[in-house]
């Protein structure tokens, strides 16, 4: 297993997946030890403060459970250290791609994702990011290096979801905001058109959510004794708006897991529309005439993604300590659906 240094991303603290970066099985001669000291002397280069943050963040599992830094080590232990991104190593170089900067001081920036771009290189997006594009964005400013990932990324949206996102600038600040998202003092909301009328004007899902055993790109809705693996994930949406086969609605995040808002909208018979991943891109509600079936065409070539968008963002500023609120307008495609929908009710009286 590759070494794990002082420029990996100990402090990040994301919902979304992770993976495992360093792990230690404790000798079964081991004394009861706090686990920030046994780690202090198992990984060179790590302060004892750093580790005490990555156990506050959640970035640290004894037998798959997340520890604070006072756990005590016991012997046979199988300590992870857990990060939201897989152990690949890519460099980031500046590219010139436009960025809807909505706030930015000293220590922080908070942008509009237009959608189809993605925030971190993965396999088979090496650039083109988000990154990438902080990179640029930073190229005149020494102390902003996009390739140190103690900076940049908060938290993280999906490709094909538009909105809000949050970029530390500072060390400390991500470390402080990630503590936030962590503890979910944080507010975010998206808004999503799903397929189907939702009867009841709020609601909130509960449901574990592991990745899908038959397809490992996505993720499904487990019970706990289904799936040991599947993390607490909780939804609560309301009602926006009411069209003839789909529903406008916001959703708050409790939790913030891998797909969460899309993987659970199809759990209760709503998925997103024009979600590809999960089969939004069928006509999943509606009447079978062949004029309906080029309007739901046209639908999917307005809004070519699922319909999500991350619309506010709240959090306490990491220096001031001050609320922080923002809010986004709706992106130009899914604007463009929604008065599409509402022209169809209308002609259609429903």
């Amino acid at each position: 297993m590759a070494e794990f240094s002082a420029n990996d991303r100990f402090d990040d603290f994301l919902e979304s997946e992770q993976y495992e970066h360093q792990r230690f099985v404790v000798d079964k001669g081991q004394a009861l030890l706090r686990i920030d000291k046994y780690l202090v002397d198992k990984m060179a280069g790590i302060s004892r403060n750093r580790i005490q943050e990555a156990a506050e963040a959640g970035a640290i599992l004894v037998n798959e459970n997340a520890v604070k830094s006072n756990y005590r080590v016991k012997p046979s232990d199988v300590i992870s250290i857990v990060l939201d991104h897989p152990k690949t190593d890519y460099t980031i170089v500046p590219q010139e791609i436009p960025l809807h900067v909505v706030y930015e001081d000293e220590v922080l920036m908070v942008i509009n994702k237009q959608p189809g771009l993605v925030v971190h290189p993965g396999f088979g997006n090496a650039d083109g990011t988000l990154l990438n594009a902080l990179a640029w964005y930073f190229r005149d400013d020494s102390s902003f290096d996009a390739n140190d990932p103690r900076i940049g990324l908060v938290h993280r949206i999906d490709k094909d979801t538009s909105g809000l996102l949050l970029i530390a600038k500072t060390e400390d600040a991500k470390s402080k905001l990630g503590v936030q998202f962590y503890n979910k003092t944080t507010e975010r909301t998206y808004n999503a058109l799903v397929w189907g009328v939702l009867k009841n004007d709020e609601g909130t899902i509960c449901g574990a959510l592991a990745r899908d055993p038959r397809d490992r790109m996505s993720f499904a809705v487990f019970a706990k004794d289904e799936n040991p693996n599947a993390k607490h994930a909780v939804t609560h949406y309301r009602v926006l708006e009411r069209f003839a086969y789909v529903t406008l609605i916001e959703c708050r995040l409790e939790t913030g897991r891998t797909h969460q808002i899309r993987v659970h909208m199809k759990h209760i018979g709503h998925t997103l529309f024009n979600d590809s991943h999960y089969g939004g891109n069928e006509v999943l509600k509606g009447v079978r005439t062949a004029k309906y079936k080029q309007f739901i065409q046209n639908c999917f070539e307005v809004c070519p993604r699922q319909a999500l968008h991350a619309k506010t963002l709240g959090f306490e500023h990491p220096v001031t300590g001050r609320w922080m609120q923002f809010d986004s307008e709706l992106p130009a495609d899914m604007q463009a659906l929604l008065d599409k929908w509402r022209r169809y009710a209308v002609n259609t009286n429903e």
